[in-house]
């Protein structure tokens, strides 16, 4: 994985969220947490690649706080997904680590921004 492009990194952590999900069991329990993981994940990116086409620099801030927030939501369902389906804790792991390396990136570029 490319650590520099955050395009590519973005999408290729959905696609890796993907690939979990899809080894996941199924269950009446973990459905919507199969599915907001998914989409949550996949919407990081969707957000970084709007941020790079702004006309100004409250909009850059505002498209990354977004995508900021969709990195939360995204560890968040991580750790439920962990705890409805204990065979992917290891690989889970691995990527709520990512996620939370993408969350420092995009915190310090907002306040890179912002002027602090």
């Amino acid at each position: 994985m490319n650590n520099f492009d955050l395009e590519d990194r973005t999408a290729r952590f959905a696609e890796c969220v993907i690939a979990l999900c899809k080894g996941a069991k199924l269950s009446p329990y973990n459905g919507r947490i199969i599915s907001q993981v998914i989409g949550s994940s996949g919407s990081i990116g969707a957000n970084y690649c709007e941020a790079c086409e702004v006309e100004s620099k409250k909009d850059f801030i505002h498209k990354m706080s977004i995508a900021k927030k969709e990195i939360k939501e995204t560890k968040h369902w991580l750790r439920l997904l962990s705890k409805s389906n204990p065979e992917t804790t290891k690989q889970t792991r691995l990527l709520w680590k990512e996620a939370q390396e993408l969350l420092l990136i995009f915190s310090k570029s907002i306040n890179t921004s912002k002027g602090k």
